[in-house]
């Protein structure tokens, strides 16, 4: 990645030079058996967004209700996982983004906000964008759900500069079976232009879109170690403060 000039005119609190935040999509018992725990060992915090139609969510509702009461963040990710049809074979066709309309797409994630509601209490939720996908029969929806959502995360290159992100559609790197020195170089990168780290994690230890526990492991532990100069914390938290040092 080519190194860009630092915009200086931003800064994060006290000492930390980059922001970092880990979260894990589609609501996986993986989440629960083998991030949180991980989490937890380093007194790291994680975002996990759930869909509506996550068999965890329905068989393990108290666990995930405790990991939001240990400071961990639930997030909206829809209810039924809607992609673009066109370019995912595995997308159902009642589920093809390509079909919905702008007010069929906001039904579904208010309705998942009453949810995600039901289960911990919250009434601010932020939000990440199925595949990444952000239109609605061909329509960019990500205007119409701004107000449902406080943030939200999509994918893309490490911003440059932290003034101008917005923070309704958040860059991330969707990781697939990333080895830890690559993880750790990423969030290194963004270190060097002060800006932000975001990682897209599915699977942790196993199945699509995988994450090793080894490699997750290594990143924790780096994390860990430069706590000092790095301010790993939910999407929520950080999303907070950038918005306010924006305005």
């Amino acid at each position: 990645m080519a190194q860009m000039k630092k915009d200086n005119t931003f800064q994060w609190p006290e000492k930390y030079q980059v922001a970092v935040c880990l979260t894990y999509d589609d609501g996986l018992d993986s989440h629960l058996d083998f991030a949180v725990p991980a989490l937890d060992k380093h007194n790291l915090k994680g975002s996990f967004y759930c869909t509506g139609n996550s068999r965890s969510l329905y068989n393990r509702m108290e666990d995930w209700r405790s990991i939001v009461k240990n400071g961990h963040e639930l997030g909206n990710h829809s209810l039924f996982h809607p992609c673009d049809g066109e370019r995912f074979d595995w997308v159902r066709s009642e589920y093809d983004l390509n079909t919905y309309t702008i007010d069929q797409i906001k039904a579904e994630l208010f309705t998942a906000n009453s949810l995600l509601k039901a289960v911990d209490g919250k009434t601010e939720r932020t939000f990440a964008y199925n595949c990444s996908d952000y239109t609605a029969g061909g329509e960019s929806f990500v205007d119409g759900i701004r107000p449902l959502f406080f943030a939200a995360r999509s994918d893309g290159d490490i911003p440059d500069s932290m003034n101008d992100v917005d923070v309704h559609f958040m860059p991330s790197w969707g990781v697939n079976e990333p080895t830890g020195a690559e993880m750790i170089a990423y969030v290194e990168e963004a270190r060097k232009r002060g800006t932000i780290a975001i990682f897209m994690f599915h699977n942790v230890g196993g199945g699509y879109l995988n994450v090793s526990a080894e490699a997750h492991q290594e990143l924790l532990e780096y994390l860990n170690i430069n706590r000092d100069k790095i301010w790993t914390d939910t999407f929520m938290n950080v999303m907070r403060y950038v918005k306010k040092h924006q305005e």
